[in-house]
C-alpha cells in the first residue's frame, strides 16, 4: 500500500532569531527525509516588528525561500510561509507582513499575551498559571475572530512550559468553554487547525493540541488540519509528522491540508497504514 505524500508545514530557518540553520540546510534535510513538500514559516512577532528587526528578517526569509524553491525544484516542493505572532498586538505590522509577497501559507500564533514576555521566559513559580492560560485563550479567540491567517498554530502552546517544563498542571475543566469557543469559531471560519509535533520532542511529550482537541475540532465541523514539526534546526525537519498523521486519523480526518497560494490542497491519509 502506497504511503501518502508527507508534508511539513512549520519550519524555521536562520531568519528566525531562535534558529541557526540556513534555508538550504533545512531544505536538504527535508529532501533526505523524503518529504513531498515543506513550508518555511519563519517567525514574525508583530509586537516587536521593527524593534527586533522582523520587518527585515521576514523579507529575507521570503526571498531565500523563493530561491530555494528554484534550487530544489524536482527534488522537494519548497513553499513560502510565515508564522505571524501576536498579529492583534500590532495590526499595522501584520498587514505590512502580509503585503510583502505572495505567501503560500500563514500560521497564526500567540507566543506572549499583552504585557508579558514570551511564555518561554516567564517564572511560573511566581505567576498565576490559571489566569495566564485564560488570558492566552482570550487573545487566541480574538485572533480567530480576526482571521487573517490560514492555520492556527500550536493551540495550548503555554502548556509546553507551564506543564512540560515546570510540572504545573492547568485545570482543563476551568478552560473548556473558552477552548470550545475557539474550536467552533475556527471551524465556522473555514480555517485550519495545526497539529504541531514539537511537543513530542520536548518534556510535555504530546502534540499541540492533543488528540481530544483535534477530535473536538472535527466534531464542530472543522474541515482542515495542517501538520508541522516546528523545527528550528535541520535534524528536526519532518520529526513527529508520522505521529501527527496518526493523531489526525484517530480524530476522524481522512486528509490533511497543504496550502499553496493560501488555498488548501488535501493530502489523503492511507487507512490502516503504519507510518513509523
Amino acid at each position: 500500500m502506497a504511503l501518502p505524500c508527507i508534508c511539513d508545514s512549520h519550519i524555521h530557518t536562520w531568519c528566525s532569531p531562535d534558529a541557526s540553520d540556513t534555508t538550504s540546510m533545512m531544505c536538504e534535510a527535508g529532501e533526505r527525509a523524503g518529504l513531498y513538500a515543506m513550508t518555511i514559516t519563519d517567525h514574525c512577532e508583530c509586537n516587536l516588528y521593527r524593534k527586533d528587526g522582523y520587518d527585515e528578517s521576514i523579507r529575507r526569509s521570503y526571498l531565500e525561500t523563493r530561491q530555494a524553491a528554484v534550487s530544489f525544484y524536482g527534488k522537494i516542493r519548497v513553499l513560502t510561509g510565515v508564522e505571524l505572532g501576536q498579529p492583534l498586538q500590532d495590526l499595522k505590522a501584520a498587514e505590512d507582513v502580509l503585503s510583502i509577497g505572495d505567501f503560500d501559507f500563514v500560521l497564526g500564533s500567540i507566543h506572549n499575551i499583552t504585557g508579558y514576555e514570551d511564555f518561554y521566559f516567564l517564572d511560573y513559580q511566581k505567576e498565576d498559571t490559571e489566569k495566564l492560560f485564560s488570558l492566552y485563550l482570550d487573545e487566541m479567540e480574538k485572533m480567530v475572530e480576526w482571521g487573517g491567517f490560514d492555520s492556527l498554530a500550536h493551540l495550548t502552546y503555554p502548556l509546553r512550559y507551564i506543564t512540560g517544563e515546570n510540572g504545573i498542571e492547568v485545570k482543563r475543566a476551568n478552560h473548556d468553554a473558552q477552548v470550545d469557543r475557539i474550536l467552533k469559531k475556527l471551524a465556522e471560519s473555514g480555517k485550519a487547525l495545526e497539529v504541531n509535533t514539537s511537543g513530542l520532542r520536548q518534556k510535555i511529550g504530546v502534540t499541540l493540541p492533543t488528540l481530544n482537541l483535534v477530535r473536538r475540532f472535527r466534531e464542530y465541523g472543522g474541515k482542515y488540519v495542517t501538520l508541522g514539526s516546528d523545527s528550528h534546526q535541520w535534524k528536526d525537519v519532518g520529526e513527529g509528522i508520522s505521529t501527527g498523521i496518526q493523531v489526525i486519523r484517530e480524530a476522524g480526518f481522512t486528509h490533511y491540508a497543504l496550502y499553496e497560494k493560501r488555498v488548501p490542497k488535501l493530502i489523503p491519509i492511507v487507512e490502516g497504514e503504519d507510518f513509523d
